[in-house]
């Protein structure tokens, strides 16, 4: 079932272009991948499980797109400040999503 949200919900979520520093595999984990993103006036950490699909050293230097003001959530006990986007392939594995040119960090995604 699909739950709809009005404008005024949606406009709260801060959706930003991000570049990946550093990349490392989780210990104990298949999944997950934790990552140094740089928002342009800040430097955070995420959590995400895409590991199956990318190695972390393909994903060094490149960008992504990140919801910028989630709440923290901890993640076999590392904290993820944020969460990458990603589509879902036709076998459920996570695409993800990407400016198609170098944008600038912390640009707003609208």
């Amino acid at each position: 079932m699909r739950i709809m949200i009005n404008y005024e919900e949606f406009s709260k979520s801060e959706l930003k272009v991000a570049t990946v520093k550093s990349a490392e595999r989780v210990e104990g984990s298949e999944k997950l991948i934790k990552m140094a993103i740089d928002l342009g006036d800040e430097q955070r950490q995420l959590v995400a499980g895409i590991g199956k699909q990318y190695a972390p050293e393909d994903l060094v230097n490149t960008q992504i797109i990140v919801v910028a003001n989630l709440e923290p959530r901890q993640l076999m006990g590392i904290e993820s400040q944020g969460m990458l986007l990603a589509a879902h392939g036709s076998e459920g594995e996570p695409i993800l999503l990407r400016p198609d040119k170098e944008t600038p960090n912390g640009s707003q995604i609208s």
